[in-house]
């Protein structure tokens, strides 16, 4: 047994489950959310909790029991506390303005670049240069920050650039200290 995949997950009072043959639905007050199962793994809900069984032995079904678990750990937690991930940008005239459904990034290049903010995400910009992505899916919230993360990687001599909020980058030395 997976070491993850048998412990049960707790469901909260304000959180509704609904289990069909393939789908697991997951209502709470930030919103709802969806998963596909795959056919060899069942779910079923026992008392207040959600307990993940797999039906095979195989190694692909071995390796989806615990990441199923914790898909679904994961949505029954965005669902009762939102999702955070923080960013912030470094370097002279870089900055940030968030303006009706769009994310405009000013990052050193030619034109500001624009991304699109997808319904569920809320992002706040704080001093133009700290950005904080919040949203009941974990999947969603983790992948916009990478793709705005993605518009100016930190470089590596000065860290000018777009990095996460607790990343440390490890800045190398300039020509004039190669000895």
């Amino acid at each position: 047994m997976s070491k993850i995949g048998k412990q049960p997950i707790l469901i909260p009072k304000e959180v509704t489950v609904s289990i069909g043959k393939t789908s697991v639905t997951v209502k709470g007050p930030k919103g709802e959310l969806f998963l596909d199962i795959p056919h060899k793994i069942k779910i079923k809900l026992v008392d207040d909790q959600i307990i993940v069984e797999r039906l095979s032995e195989e190694k692909k079904v071995k390796s989806l029991h615990g990441t199923i678990r914790s898909l679904i750990k994961n949505m029954v937690k965005g669902v009762t506390e939102l999702w955070k991930k923080e960013l912030e940008i470094r370097g002279t005239g870089y900055r940030a303005t968030v303006s009706g459904s769009k994310l405009i990034v000013n990052a050193g290049f030619i034109n500001p670049v624009e991304v699109d903010i997808p319904t569920g995400i809320n992002i706040d910009v704080q001093k133009e240069t700290e950005i904080t992505i919040s949203g009941y899916d974990k999947i969603l919230v983790g992948q916009i920050a990478s793709n705005i993360r993605k518009i100016r990687k930190p470089e590596p001599y000065k860290g000018k650039g777009i990095r996460y909020k607790d990343e440390y980058i490890k800045l190398k030395p300039g020509k004039t200290a190669k000895a």
